[in-house]
């Protein structure tokens, strides 16, 4: 057995012991939209029809901030690698405080425009009442949602994945009750799915608060908000923005040439899309360890343990990867049959899959790497690098009807081509080791 067999094994506890919990915390939220649907598409189709849409600008809208979940877990996982709690505690309220403020000002704005923004989305005449009811009550649940993300930033960088896990399955199964009682019991409709939502949410926040206050009283460490660490969180935060509204302009690029391509096309394109942000939960748990274990490990001042963590997780994104790729592979038949009775549809995501599947080891590696660029607080080289993604991703997706290719030809500018440039950009960086920045704070 090689000398670094131990450190390996280590390493691997370490990554499984906070990429299970995460990956279990991370299906569990798509879990709250799937039960609303459920329920509310037997109260008829304009309800779930409004849903679809109010759910898709509210996703939306909070996904965007997800970086104050990102961007917390490097903060406290650096802390903890120095040893100071007290310090890692504050930096998770600082984030906490960041949510509440972004959750407030998102609330002024989305209540007074939420018709607007539902016929801005195209909504039919029939969907559009239910669409605004839902948004309307459901943005309240904002400043939460915020909250939510940040806290389980915090305790993802003290290294804590089953707090996340628990909370997330209390709070799917207690949005299940709420929206029975409020949908079937007291008959309330669209609204009721929307209350029930925002309860649910709002007890989610209230089990993070008190888990977090708990571990401030213990440790020492204030808190009422302060501004500079606010404006600090906020500052670290500018970055993952930038790299998470390029993301979204590479998906919603993508979606709209496909559904310029035809029904069948656009049928195809969101099956594989929901497929593929399926195995994104799978790499996105590796890439969560990452951020927790890198940032702890540079706040220790270690920046070779660091660099073997990264060499480790980069071996498991594959390994992931690959048994994805074959799993993808083997079950195309079966989901050919579980998301489509049409042959035409069938015909065209067929391949989709394909692609899918021989691109998903390439997939493990950037998402680790990501992960690993974030612990790190490399968030102004990610912001470039997905910039430069998204430059050279939309002229080329753009191109795929002009020069008569079909789906198969966008997926694989989207899972080939933007994948390989992030690859890239990320492999580049991280041999530099520009990003093995040590120290309790960034500098």
């Amino acid at each position: 057995m090689s000398p670094a067999s131990p450190s390996m094994r280590r390493h691997d506890r370490e990554i499984l012991a906070l990429a299970l919990p995460a990956f279990g915390a991370l299906v569990a939220e798509p879990l709250f939209l799937m039960a609303d649907s459920a329920m509310v598409g037997h109260l008829g189709t304009p309800q779930l029809a409004g849903l679809g849409v109010a759910a898709a600008l509210l996703t939306t809208t909070v996904n965007v901030f997800v970086f104050l979940a990102y961007a917390t877990t490097a903060a406290v996982a650096r802390s903890v690698g120095a040893r100071d709690l007290p310090a890692a505690i504050r930096q998770g309220m600082d984030g906490i405080w960041l949510a509440v403020v972004l959750g407030a000002v998102l609330v002024a704005a989305v209540l007074p425009t939420a018709s607007a923004l539902v016929d801005a989305f195209g909504a039919s005449a029939t969907a559009t009442p239910h669409a605004v009811t839902y948004l309307r009550i459901s943005a309240l649940g904002i400043p939460p949602m915020l909250v939510v993300l940040a806290a389980t930033g915090v305790l993802r960088g003290l290294q804590d994945t089953r707090t996340p896990l628990y909370v997330a399955v209390g709070g799917f199964g207690a949005n299940i009750a709420l929206n029975a009682l409020f949908l079937y019991g007291l008959g309330w409709g669209v609204a009721g799915s929307a209350w029930g939502t925002v309860l649910a949410q709002t007890g989610m926040a209230a089990v993070y608060l008190r888990v977090v206050v708990r571990g401030a009283r213990a440790h020492g460490a204030g808190l009422r908000p302060s501004a500079a660490g606010i404006l600090a969180g906020a500052r670290a935060g500018v970055p993952l923005l930038i790299r998470t509204l390029s993301l979204r302009g590479v998906l919603l690029i993508a979606t709209a040439v496909a559904a310029r391509m035809g029904d069948t096309d656009i049928a195809a394109h969101q099956i594989g899309l929901t497929v593929w942000i399926l195995l994104a939960f799978a790499l996105d748990a590796i890439a969560i360890a990452g951020q927790a274990i890198i940032g702890r490990y540079l706040g220790a001042d270690d920046a070779d343990g660091a660099r073997a963590a990264c060499r480790r997780m980069v071996w498991w994104g594959t390994v992931t990867g690959a048994g994805l790729a074959v799993l993808v592979a083997a079950s195309s038949p079966l989901i050919l049959r579980l998301f489509t009775g049409d042959s035409e549809v069938r015909n065209d995501l067929l391949p989709v899959l394909l692609v899918i599947a021989v691109t998903a080891p390439l997939s493990g590696v950037v998402f680790v790497l990501d992960g690993v660029l974030m612990g790190a607080g490399d968030g102004p080289y990610l912001a470039g690098a997905m910039l430069l993604t998204l430059a050279v991703f939309a002229p080329a997706a753009l191109l795929v009807p002009v020069l008569g290719g079909g789906v198969t030809a966008l997926w694989w500018t989207i899972a080939g081509l933007s994948m390989t440039v992030r690859l890239v950009t990320l492999t580049l960086r991280a041999r530099t080791g520009r990003w093995l920045v040590t120290g309790a704070v960034r500098t």
